[in-house]
């Protein structure tokens, strides 16, 4: 897995190698809403991950995950720390930790 020092520099390092479409969380799954593309915890695997901490704020934290579709399709999903969790799933929950 490569370093990056910002949440930019890493969606930037990873839409060069591919990962160029954005997912959205929900509470059973990650959206893709410009394929219209809905992909359930079995349906994508998660190649890497990041998190970045602010540097003066706590609500700054995020994660920053690579995802890929078992059908190829490759692209990331942001998410603050934590925030999200009480919503999911727990399929999704085992599968974004």
């Amino acid at each position: 897995m490569r370093q990056y020092q910002t949440l930019v520099e890493a969606l930037e390092g990873l839409k060069n190698r591919g990962y160029v479409h954005d997912f959205n969380l929900q509470s059973s799954c990650v959206e893709c809403p410009d394929l219209d593309l809905r992909l359930h915890p079995q349906d994508f695997e998660i190649r890497e991950v990041y998190r970045f901490e602010g540097m003066s704020n706590p609500d700054d934290n995020s994660v920053l995950y690579a995802i890929e579709s078992n059908t190829g399709v490759k692209g990331v999903l942001v998410d603050a720390y934590g925030v999200y969790s009480e919503a999911l799933s727990p399929e999704m929950i085992a599968r974004l930790k």
